[in-house]
């Protein structure tokens, strides 16, 4: 298919897929989420691709999550759509037997962070930046970051993260456990592509089952992100919800003070 919202080239055993908004900051809305799907299906069944590889164009993001005018204009109709999408691109990042590699320059925030934690490797530049933004924008990490963030960095550690939205660098990320290198920008690319040669010399079976083997115990948090989108569609579409994103659009801070 003709691509609108991501990049998808291979090269030497390894597919990489660019979301290609730079002027939104590679925001994702519904047609990315579909290409995004679309491209993993191909890289997935494609026998000359061993490694994959997810990233965002320009240098400014890996991704920002959500693009927020398109949630603004949401509906608790359309929040189950969105679910539909992100939980099946979810499932294919996870259920792919290839390993996927997330390489961030810049911000990977909101449901940006939440696309990396999907990954199985992170490796990000010094000048990339981590953190969620759900509460600030009457939302909630639901999709993988309340489940998979306090595994990695700890409960108390996750509660801080998803509940003041600070953002944090790549040094504090890595020495957390949130992400596995960090790299001058000038060396993203070569670092990159020195783990896709190293996973590309290994058995494409035993990382099959290394991979699945190791999801096995937090793919029981899956009714955790279903539940999570269940709860979260009575938020969407509310004034509530409009207030965290209009104030965004608006370059003000949110006044969720009536709400109380």
């Amino acid at each position: 298919m003709a691509y609108q919202d991501i990049i998808y080239a291979t090269d030497n055993g390894v597919a990489t897929i660019t979301i290609n908004r730079p002027e939104k900051r590679n925001a994702f809305r519904e047609e990315t989420l579909d290409e995004l799907i679309e491209a993993f299906r191909l890289a997935e069944a494609d026998r000359e691709i061993g490694v994959i590889v997810l990233t965002g164009a320009g240098d400014k993001a890996f991704c920002s999550g959500g693009d927020i005018a398109w949630e603004h204009a949401s509906s608790p109709e359309g929040a189950h759509q969105l679910a539909r999408r992100t939980t099946t691109l979810a499932m294919i990042i996870r259920g792919c037997g290839k390993p996927v590699i997330a390489r961030v320059r810049g911000y990977a925030v909101g449901g940006g962070n939440e696309l990396q934690l999907l990954c199985d490797l992170t490796v990000a530049s010094e000048d990339a930046v981590f953190g969620q933004s759900g509460p600030k924008m009457g939302s909630v990490p639901i999709w993988w970051g309340t489940q998979l963030l306090p595994r990695l960095v700890g409960e108390k550690r996750a509660r801080e993260v998803v509940m003041l939205c600070e953002q944090y660098s790549a040094e504090q990320a890595l020495s957390m456990d949130w992400i596995n290198k960090v790299v001058p920008a000038a060396e993203l690319d070569e670092a990159v592509r020195a783990w896709c040669d190293r996973l590309l010399g290994m058995s494409p079976q035993a990382l099959r089952v290394a991979k699945l083997s190791l999801n096995f115990e937090s793919d029981q948090l899956w009714p955790s992100v279903l539940h999570g989108y269940q709860m979260i569609s009575f938020i969407h579409g509310t004034e509530e919800f409009r207030e965290g994103t209009s104030a965004f659009l608006e370059k003000r801070p949110p006044d969720f003070s009536r709400f109380r």
